[in-house]
């Protein structure tokens, strides 16, 4: 796309500051709106030098009146711990900061893209999971407050292009990882790769055979941005995932392996509505947005082990020690 002026919420986040850095990079003005719960000022501090970056501290559940050509409205916290510790909020960031993103994008002609996630699936009983399947979410569940605030986001978006006629995009993202992630935010590569550096037993959950499908951040982000750059009819929703899966089990055994720990692996059990699977069919990303990862787990893992170890101040291992 030509040089546009594009809103980026959750900007400060893992995710958002990746976006950040790819929009500045391809010439475009950049607001970054993040309210700072899980979003880290650090993740951008290094863009705040950039003339054509700002940064604003705003909360999307309030409406904001700003000049913008496009949106991408990726504010809600992510991770189990951090959104089932204020559910209300987290479902509240959801469904009200879509209705707040979303007439923003209608006053102003904008083209807006919703980062939903893998979560509308659930539990899954349909493997790979494609766009079509309606999922197998618990509404009552301590998940809940996120699996279903993405899923009432996604019937938003769709109501305001019946209804008003607006360029809406919604991607569905599978488990991403990569540096920037928040080293305690329960998500399972940091857990295992922090556990590891710090010689700290790695805590699986269940048995180790359950899968995930884990897409390194900028094969991600790219996803993303080939997506908002699609034509008006497509909408998505659209899959943005790895489709190699792997146990927990491979993961926590590929990081012993990486960061040459000898921590020990230990189990606990599944925490409530945990999925048993999850891996996309990304058939609609190839053929639409000409997108398939490039990265390989091991490859990323380099990145994001080095990333960990300087963050935390620990050796970086021999194993990852050429990544930059």
């Amino acid at each position: 796309m030509t040089s546009q002026r594009v809103l980026v919420t959750g900007g400060a986040g893992f995710l958002g500051s990746h976006l950040c850095d790819r929009l500045l990079d391809a010439g475009h003005e950049v607001l970054c709106v993040d309210n700072f719960y899980t979003g880290t000022r650090p993740n951008v501090e290094h863009l705040l030098a950039n003339p054509r970056f700002e940064l604003m501290r705003h909360d999307v559940t309030m409406p904001l009146v700003v000049e913008v050509d496009r949106i991408f409205n990726l504010a809600c916290p992510a991770s189990p711990v951090h959104y089932q510790k204020d559910p209300v909020q987290t479902t509240r960031t959801s469904v009200h900061g879509a209705i707040n993103m979303l007439d923003l994008a209608q006053r102003r002609g904008a083209r807006i893209l919703q980062a939903s996630t893998s979560e509308v699936y659930g539990d899954p009983i349909v493997h790979p999971q494609a766009e079509e399947y309606w999922g197998n979410v618990n509404p009552v569940g301590i998940r809940s407050c996120y699996d279903e605030g993405k899923r009432c986001a996604e019937t938003l978006f769709f109501d305001y292009r019946r209804q008003y006629q607006l360029p809406i995009k919604v991607a569905r993202i599978f488990n991403t990882y990569g540096p920037r992630m928040h080293p305690n935010d329960g998500r399972v590569v940091s857990n295992f790769v922090v556990q590891a550096l710090r010689g700290e037993a790695i805590t699986i959950q269940g048995d180790g055979s359950q899968t995930r499908s884990f897409c390194f951040v900028s094969d991600l982000i790219d996803g993303l941005l080939r997506l908002m750059d699609t034509t008006d009819d497509v909408t998505g929703p659209i899959n943005i995932g790895n489709p190699t899966e792997s146990t927990i089990r491979e993961l926590a055994e590929l990081v012993l392996e990486l960061t040459g720990s000898r921590s020990t692996i230990t189990y606990r059990p599944l925490p409530e509505d945990d999925p048993r699977q999850r891996c996309p069919d990304i058939t609609k990303a190839r053929q639409l947005l000409g997108w398939t990862p490039t990265v390989s787990l091991h490859d990323g893992l380099r990145h994001t082990i080095r990333y960990f170890a300087e963050l935390l101040e620990q050796p970086v291992p021999p194993a990852v020690r050429d990544v930059r």
